[in-house]
């Protein structure tokens, strides 16, 4: 993605699909696949027969115990290899969770969708609902705005598209429809790759974390230091982040240049991280290059160990916000008006990632007509997506280009689902003869 006053550019996880391999093993229909649309039901719980071991209970201590297991929910936990300890509904064998037909009626909180509720308690429980509070507090704030990144497919159609219809699409493809998704792939694919190239990048400013010398408070895990090591690489060689003023000595705090970061405007000196989870690829940022002012985008909750890190930095300015990107209006956050700013994630799943380019380009994409936009002192974004089997039509960000490429709707929601299939089984053998690929998808 490029705009001419930005510099942005996208952190791909790209697999190569063994397509011919798995399309070979694929069924002609659902049906044939029925653990993959149905939930198998809970293991039975093992025989309640009872022995008298050697030395064991008597009549009387087999007898309690059984009329104790009676009082129980009959619901067996595979995990805890024990019945429901709950009591049982009257005229039931099972308690409130585990009743099979009052689980049918369990509704999403409109609140909280995280949590569900029995349809006949829902209006009690909104009124009750430990997230009310929290839901007040945040619709009154300046910066929410709901579903204001959460764009639009264009037909009207709000819902988004589960794991079952995305399954589907493929199941209703012909071979012939299949090879031709197939081709657009490989072509669009062969046009791309070649400006798309590998970058490993470790800058040299990072060294405080590699070696580990970083306060032991906070959990070191190699792989994750040397991602968020990369991004940080990348980010400064594509011009978006200066180096700072002195590699040698990581720890002084005097010549880290912060007072020149004042005067230069052409400084970065704010960092907004969305999908921010624990805060550790800011926590880096701020240590390796002396920015001093971040702010962390993030709907879930957290132990907040970076956070309370950071903050021991009195010339830190934190800020965390919890709220949904789709909901964000970064125009409206007071902390980052005029500052300028680098916008960057790690991991966001699937759809999080068009939310956080519509969120920082705001003007490109809402058509906002004021007359101050974060996005004038945006310096780039720098994202490293994942879980693209959980990318929507309705987010994504440039259906226009897919559908100057022939790709369609359904195609597209074909393509997210693709990706799974390269950690979902052994890909290794190829199946390079494109007859031999043929012959055995004629046989599905």
């Amino acid at each position: 993605l490029y705009r001419p006053t930005h510099k942005v550019f996208i952190i791909c996880t790209c697999v190569e699909l063994d397509i011919g391999h798995t399309i070979a093993s694929l069924p002609s229909s659902p049906t044939a696949m029925p653990h993959l649309l149905t939930h198998a039901p809970p293991p039975a719980p093992p025989s309640t027969s009872t022995s008298t071991s050697a030395g064991g209970g008597g009549p009387a201590e087999e007898e309690e115990e059984e009329v104790t297991t009676k009082k129980r929910c009959r619901y067996w936990l595979p995990n805890k290899r024990r019945l429901c300890a709950n009591t049982p509904l009257p005229l039931s064998r099972f308690c409130g969770n585990h009743e099979p037909t009052a689980e049918a009626r369990r509704i999403p909180c409109p609140i909280d969708p995280s949590h569900s509720v029995s349809g006949e308690n829902l209006k009690s429980h909104v009124k009750r609902c430990p997230f009310k509070k929290q839901a007040q507090v945040l619709e009154s704030q300046p910066y929410y705005s709901k579903g204001i990144n959460s764009g639009s497919g264009g037909d009207g159609k709000d819902d988004a598209v589960g794991s079952a219809a995305k399954r589907n699409a493929i199941f209703r493809m012909s071979v012939q429809e299949f090879h031709g998704l197939l081709g657009k792939i490989k072509l669009i694919h062969s046009a791309i790759s070649t400006v798309l190239p590998h970058s490993y990048l470790v800058p040299d400013a990072c060294s405080k974390w590699l070696n580990q010398r970083l306060d032991r408070k906070l959990p070191f895990q190699e792989k994750h230091a040397m991602q968020q090591a990369s991004i940080i690489g990348n980010i400064e060689a594509f011009g978006m982040l200066q180096k700072p003023k002195d590699l040698t000595n990581p720890f002084c705090q005097e010549c880290d240049g912060s007072d020149d970061v004042d005067r230069d405007e052409s400084r970065v000196s704010a960092v907004v991280e969305f999908g921010a989870g624990r805060g550790y690829l800011t926590h880096m940022l701020t240590d390796c290059y002396g920015i001093k002012q971040a702010f962390l985008v993030e709907r879930k909750s957290y132990k907040l160990k970076a956070d309370r890190s950071l903050r021991q930095n009195q010339s830190i300015i934190l800020e965390r916000l919890r709220i949904d990107i789709a909901d964000l209006n970064l125009d409206e956050v007071h902390f980052l008006k005029g500052l300028r700013h680098l916008a960057i994630g790690k991991h966001l799943c699937g759809p999080a990632t068009d939310l956080t380019i519509r969120c920082c380009l705001n003007r490109e994409y809402n058509q906002s007509k004021e007359t101050h936009s974060t996005s004038s002192h945006l310096q780039g974004i720098a994202l490293a997506t994942c879980c693209h089997h959980l990318c929507q039509w309705k987010h994504y960000t440039n259906t226009k280009f897919l559908l100057s490429l022939g790709i369609t709707e359904e195609e597209f929601h074909a393509m997210t689902w693709f990706t799974s299939w390269a950690v979902d089984a052994d890909h290794s053998s190829e199946l390079s003869d494109v007859s031999h690929q043929e012959t055995n998808l004629s046989t599905m």
